[in-house]
């Protein structure tokens, strides 16, 4: 049914109303009208609204109805690839059926998540790696190419989703030859945009709608000017992805890929200058020589402080030498071929950023690097985005609501706002509708060892075997650290009778489908697993976390904050530190109840929640469970369910 767009969003949910005929089994929720009505609102006066909708409340539903009966141009981005083609695929044909079947709309990916066809030419006809695996993921991609019609890589399925092919079958800002390209008439990423910008409402992610907003990519930059509504989804993680998006970084990995180009094109069409090559070769294994400077297991740290090292110093200069050796003689090759030309571009750009972050003397800048097994990526992230932020938003004037169910601390909003440079935003709280006092209980266990005492791990593992066995398997165990998830995994894998599964032994995606499947299995995960992850039902009925996530105090991204809020004259741990944790520890709790039906127990191993006075941030920012010390109360509550 489609109806007039003036039509008030109360009557849209009503019993009787758009949605409920369109959506089997769909009923309105107060929560659920509130934050639609406020979303009208902002999108009527063009403001800016940041909502805390608690689990349950159907947030989906009460951003998509106003911003399509709005009769405007809609940008939704969402925190990750999963949930915005859920959000495209699933929840938006909903609503759309409902209110606006004609509305045009777009899911529009990163430049990395398409085909190219041109890299797919070149590098199919001379691969950088004669082995067998890369020979034949290239002769899969070759045969899925003529099949597509989007080009998008997630529908790629015969090869590993990390193979060491897509770099040479996807393009790159720098790799890209855009409009020289002999293939440009039938570049999908160029399709993708194309139907972006005749649609009414594209759907993004996060990532995507930064690398666009700070000019690092031109993947929808004609878009977001025109744009009269914005919606963040998982708005929570939006300050970090935000900093990074608005600093600087250089990656080993991008001098790869351009060398491994520069030798393809050396050999097809300049074999008459071995030169090339060998600088191209040279400046290959310094890059890959300066990685084996750092330790051998992925790290991160202060580059301010780590580029002092002897080693390092050395190894700087050894590719600073390698960058002007392949300037120099590339410089010579210059509009002999399309491909050379776009690769001196990339030259330059590259050794300008390396030079760049090795000034490390700039103040108001965090400088740090990260590894992994491979690569290394060296990073200038400005200590605070809400000046560069807020006036992003106030010049757009297009209406910016930002929505998770987890950024208010303590029922305050004011350290989000801060963070991006929104003071004036509109700000609502909506509780979850579940009825958490008689679905959950909540205990930190009595007598338990401080996080930093030795015997913790042994006395968290102990515990979680006594109530694993109580809630019969149906468990998540959260870590702050993979140290410690590992070290438990060993000590409980033999001693239960129950599947155990760990993070890190298959995918994310399918250790989630193992859990379901099984029924009873025991899950042991970190960081990833603490948020976007939905088991509903009777599968999980015990979430336990070893200890309150603050973030490591030699976090970059963290140091940077904290840096800031000295420079104001403010405490860092209570402005900075206590505030991520409690947003951190919010999305783990999130996990326990999904649905109305849902029942089980959170327990948190950390005395700190009772013996210290900030705990009290900690509990009152939970939901309101049933709460005990006492765990034999928690092995009855377990095993009556």
């Amino acid at each position: 049914m489609n109806i007039e767009l003036s039509d008030s969003i109360s009557k849209c949910f009503s019993e009787h109303g758009a949605l409920a005929q369109a959506i089997p089994g769909f009923k309105a929720r107060q929560a659920q009208l509130d934050m639609a009505t406020a979303v009208q609102g902002a999108i009527k006066d063009k403001a800016q609204l940041v909502v805390e909708a608690g689990t349950g409340t159907g947030k989906t539903f009460a951003y998509l109805a106003p911003a399509l009966l709005a009769g405007k141009k809609v940008i939704v981005s969402t925190g990750t690839k999963a949930l915005q083609e859920q959000l495209f695929h699933r929840d938006l044909p909903l609503v759309k059926k409902a209110l606006r079947p004609m509305m045009k709309t777009a899911l529009l990916k990163g430049r990395s998540n398409y085909l190219c066809i041109n890299r797919l030419e070149v590098n199919g006809q001379h691969p950088p790696y004669d082995d067998p695996s890369f020979i034949s993921d290239i002769s899969n991609v070759r045969k899925w190419s003529s099949e597509t019609d989007s080009g998008d890589i997630g529908e790629l399925t015969s090869i590993e989703e990390n193979s060491r092919v897509l770099p040479f079958v996807t393009s790159t800002v720098d790799n890209c030859l855009s409009k020289d390209c002999p293939n440009i008439a039938d570049c999908h990423v160029m399709n993708a945009r194309k139907k972006a910008l005749e649609a009414d409402l594209i759907v993004v992610n996060h990532h995507l709608f930064f690398a666009d907003l700070a000019l690092k990519d031109t993947g929808f930059g004609e878009l977001i000017p025109d744009t009269d509504v914005i919606i963040f989804d998982e708005a929570h993680q939006i300050p970090d992805i935000a900093s990074e998006y608005f600093g600087e970084h250089f990656s080993s990995r991008q001098v790869f890929e351009l060398c491994k180009d520069i030798q393809a094109e050396y050999q097809s069409q300049l074999r008459d200058m071995p030169q090339l090559n060998k600088a191209a070769m040279t400046l290959e294994k310094n890059i890959l020589d300066m990685r084996l400077v750092f330790a051998e297991d992925p790290e991160r740290g202060n580059w301010r402080d780590k580029s002092k090292s002897e080693d390092i110093v050395n190894a700087i200069q050894y590719v600073l030498k390698a960058f002007n050796f392949l300037y120099d003689v590339t410089k010579l090759a210059i509009s002999r071929t399309e491909t050379i030309d776009n690769c001196f571009e990339r030259l330059v750009q590259l050794k300008g950023k390396f030079e760049k972050v090795n000034q490390t003397q700039e103040s108001g800048y965090s400088y740090w690097f990260d590894t992994t097994k491979r690569h290394f990526t060296l990073h200038i992230t400005p200590l605070s985005i809400a000046d560069k932020f807020g006036a992003i938003v106030e010049e757009s004037k297009s209406t910016w609501v930002f929505t998770s169910a987890t950024v208010s601390v303590d029922d305050n909003f004011e350290h989000y706002t801060s963070l991006l440079g929104i003071p004036d935003a509109r700000t609502q709280i909506l509780g979850s509708p579940f009825d958490y006092n008689n679905q959950a209980m909540f205990c930190v266990p009595r007598y338990f060892p401080e996080p930093n005492d030795k015997a913790a791990v042994r006395a968290f593992s102990e515990l979680a075997l006594e109530l694993i066995e109580a809630s019969k398997g149906r468990a998540f165990l959260l870590f702050t650290s993979h140290r410690v998830m590992t070290l438990v995994a060993k000590m409980i894998e033999d001693e239960i009778k129950y599947p155990v599964l760990v993070q890190g032994t298959t995918s994310k995606r399918l250790l989630l489908e193992q859990f379901t499947k099984l029924k009873n299995a025991v899950l042991l995960g970190t960081g990833s697993f603490w948020e976007g992850v939905d088991v509903r039902g009777d599968m999980l009925s015990l979430v336990m976390i070893d200890k309150l996530p603050f973030a490591s105090p030699d976090e970059p991204l963290l140091q940077a904050r904290m840096e800031d809020c000295k420079l104001k004259g403010l405490e860092p741990f209570q402005h900075v530190q206590i505030p991520q944790a409690v947003i951190s520890l919010k999305q783990g709790v999130g996990r326990l109840i999904r649905d109305v039906t849902d029942k089980g127990v959170l327990v948190i191993c950390d005395p700190r929640l009772v013996t210290r006075q900030y705990g009290e941030v900690f509990m009152r920012s939970l939901p309101n469970m049933k709460r005990t010390r006492d765990l034999d109360k928690v092995k009855t509550f377990l095993k009556g369910l």
